[in-house]
């Protein structure tokens, strides 16, 4: 598979789509905890057992959004490192990667916390959604490392764990500064 293409996703019905897009909406608003089949089925004013017509259960619906999370992450980032110089690929795919992150929080973290449901999703989608990373760095350590940092900032600014007056932006930026001067060279073994 070319790390550019992305896998062809699950098909779904119109109903099925209509569903997982009540599904996301209810989990932006109200979070993971009440994102329940009676609440979606509320949503959409019919009764719960005509969701099972589409979807078996409500970790078939958090798998489909957790599909469309990593699809439309994995098309941010590809498109940040379109025509971007080698030098510019850190900060803009971590700068589409927060963006992205904290436009749509509640996906983010069903997508990002907790156990994947890798056996519910396309083949391929997973790594397709992380490889602008190594396309960043070249190096499938570092990429893995840079991800974790930008999972990590998402996360506590998510939670609003900085300080107040803290400035992200250049904390942001200070990264970036420190994953393209490392320029894919490995850190030394640690004892």
């Amino acid at each position: 598979m070319s790390t550019h293409q992305q896998p062809v996703r699950t098909p779904r019905t119109p109903r099925a789509a209509q569903i997982a897009a009540a599904a996301r909406d209810l989990l932006e608003e109200r979070g993971r905890d009440e994102l329940t089949m009676r609440a979606l089925a509320e949503r959409l004013g019919i009764r719960a057992p005509s969701l099972y017509k589409h979807f078996r259960n409500k970790e078939a619906v958090e798998a489909a959004l957790v599909e469309d999370a990593l699809a439309e992450m994995g098309a941010a980032l590809h498109a940040a490192l379109r025509e971007v110089p080698a030098a510019g690929r850190v900060p803009a795919l971590l700068a589409a990667y927060r963006r992205h992150a904290l436009a749509h929080p509640g996906l983010y973290r069903l997508a990002t916390t907790g156990p994947l449901p890798r056996a519910a999703l396309p083949g391929g989608l997973e790594e397709w959604a992380g490889s602008p990373f190594f396309l960043a760095t070249d190096e499938p350590h570092l990429a893995q490392a840079l991800w974790s940092y930008a999972h990590g900032m998402v996360l506590l600014e998510l939670d609003h764990r900085y300080p107040d007056g803290s400035d992200l932006d250049l904390t942001w930026q200070a990264g970036a500064r420190a994953f393209t001067a490392s320029g894919g060279r490995s850190a030394p073994d640690v004892p």
